[in-house]
């Protein structure tokens, strides 16, 4: 794949990811090809309303964007925040950013003030994008605190933006933006996506990606996906996360797919109901979507055809064998697993469509990637891991699509390494005919609904309440979710232990971190088993709500670092 970086700039001696989605396809044959199928919430069968967006359409709305944004002086490098639902709009902005050289980074709209705080602070946010009911909300309790925030474009949801100081109509911009063609001819290796992922401890990470990703997203989603021009796409991964921007946005419109988004919540029927009626291709979702489909029961997918999917795909968690089985059986497809993270920035182990599925393996690498197990590493000696052996997933450095730093931590960048290695903190094995099957994480993180959790974020703003004490998270296996947040309190002498105290906590950490982060379960602890050294012992925890043997962890399922 780097042959490709080199042939593409030897052509145009530049790498743009957004010249690759978009200028590349309306110079060829996909010019009035529908680029966007927006499906809004309204939706129904009987009541087709749809918004359809050709790639020229696409292509003059990132220009104007782009011109929008310099003319406020936002220039090559600056970093845009994006805090939306799945609108439109969003990928307008998306584009136009990164047409203009600035970077863009999503940010999780179910986030609440303090998550959305952090990453912005550690970005150094110079503009938003966001509607003006999330800005209300989310980002206005925080706004004196981000003295770097010089632009704030809002879509007027709620009736006025007058009472917003500094608020930016985006409508209003895009109408007096110029609309000359305009493009940054950036360098491979120029900062284009920023996106945050969080550990078991200290502040959430931003892993930067470069412009010359767009390589390992466009062929990946032809390997990896079976991707094909004029697909109808559905990738059900929120923007806010790196899924929904590598595969939700760029790599579906660099092979010039149809990109379909629907504007609503969850909804069984209404997945039914927009898989059969616009007769999806390809289809990227997630195991907890599909237990979700699951619970719905097996009576309501007999009334709906998919038999023109092609392709169906799943991230985010480890794929059971009875998910696959599952869909085998109700909705006759062939349910594909694949494995990478935020740092990998795009798939690296897959089961493709010609790879014959293993229930439950994650796949092979793709072609050009180089995938081992490491068993330890001493003293610069590396042991690898046999035929069945478990160790932790590695990757030799030099694909298009690695992540290039931390944001600010270039020493815990460097310790994600060892020698030509990055080591991923996934544990795998890999059988004999080099299919790789996942084990767990070799650290605490918390995979809930297909979103990374880190403790450490939760565990401060527990902190927060001012009857708590101490504070310890953990995540609970749970059939449908994949895990539940439980969080275990100390409380400070002088308050009692009650379950309206225990109310008022869960509420106060719904409020600060918005229901996707927020602990759904709290428990209180006289103490909190801890190090000698004075960490928290959350494995410990966690074996004993899962009933195991205290002395012997190794049989504790962790969570996932996929993406």
């Amino acid at each position: 794949m780097n042959e490709t970086v080199a042939a593409l700039l030897r052509k145009d001696g530049f790498l743009n990811i957004c010249h690759e989605a978009l200028d590349r396809q309306v110079s060829g044959p996909h010019r009035h090809s529908t680029a966007i199928r927006y499906v809004p919430a309204t939706w129904t069968a009987e009541r087709s309303e749809v918004r359809d967006i050709s790639y020229q359409e696409l292509t003059n709305a990132t220009h104007k964007f782009a011109n929008g944004l310099k003319k406020l002086g936002v220039k090559k490098g600056d970093i845009l925040f994006s805090l939306s639902p799945r609108i439109p709009e969003l990928y307008t902005v998306a584009l136009g950013t990164l047409r203009l050289g600035a970077v863009f980074s999503p940010l999780f709209p179910a986030f609440g003030p303090e998550p959305i705080f952090a990453r912005m602070n550690k970005g150094k946010a110079k503009a938003l994008f966001s509607q003006a009911s999330l800005f209300r909300k989310k980002v206005l309790p925080v706004r004196d605190s981000l003295p770097l925030l010089e632009h704030i474009i809002l879509i007027d949801d709620d009736g006025s933006l007058k009472d917003i100081p500094g608020a930016i109509d985006f409508y209003t911009l895009m109408d007096e933006a110029d609309a000359t063609p305009l493009l940054e001819k950036t360098q491979p290796t120029d900062m284009a996506l920023l996106h945050f992922t969080s550990g078991t401890t200290g502040e959430p990470k931003g892993a930067v990606h470069i412009h010359q990703a767009v390589v390992f997203h466009k062929e990946s989603g032809q390997y990896a996906l079976d991707l094909q021009p004029n697909d109808v796409f559905w990738c059900t991964a929120d923007p806010g996360w790196v899924t929904g921007t590598s595969y939700g946005i760029i790599s579906p419109l660099c092979n010039g797919a149809t990109l379909l988004i629907d504007g609503a919540e969850f909804n069984a029927t209404r997945w039914y109901e927009i898989l059969n009626h616009f007769k999806v291709d390809v289809w990227y979702s997630a195991p907890t979507a599909i237990r979700m489909l699951m619970k719905a029961g097996e009576e309501l997918p007999k009334k709906y055809d998919f038999s023109h999917i092609r392709f169906a795909s799943s991230v985010g968690e480890p794929l059971n064998p009875e998910v696959i089985k599952w869909v085998e059986e109700n909705l006759h497809l062939t349910l594909h697993d694949n494995w990478w993270q935020t740092e990998t920035g795009g798939i690296i182990i897959a089961n493709d469509r010609k790879l014959p599925v293993k229930p439950g393996s994650m796949g092979k690498p793709l072609p050009g990637i180089e995938v081992a197990l490491i068993k330890d590493f001493k003293n610069g000696e590396i042991s690898f891991a046999e035929s069945n052996e478990q160790g932790e997933i590695a990757i030799r450095k030099g694909w298009p699509s690695m992540f290039t730093a931390y944001l600010g931590n270039p020493e815990r960048y460097s310790k994600c390494f060892v020698g030509e290695w990055y080591l991923s903190g996934d544990l795998a094995r890999k059988d004999e005919d080099g299919y790789f099957w996942f084990v767990g994480r070799k650290d605490d993180v918390i995979k809930t609904s297909g979103h990374l959790i880190g403790p450490f974020e939760v565990e401060n703003v527990l902190m927060d309440h001012p009857a708590v004490l101490e504070s310890a998270v953990i995540g609970i296996p749970d059939p449908v979710i994949g895990e539940m947040i439980k969080g275990y309190v100390v409380l400070k002498k002088s308050f009692a232990q009650s379950e309206e105290q225990k109310l008022q906590i869960l509420a106060h950490a719904r409020k600060k971190l918005g229901a996707a982060l927020a602990p759904r379960e709290i428990q209180f602890m006289d103490n909190l088993p801890k190090t000698r050294s004075g960490k928290i012992m959350r494995r410990l925890l966690k074996a004993r709500e899962l009933g195991l043997p205290e002395g012997d962890l190794s049989t504790l399922e962790s969570d996932s670092g996929r993406s």
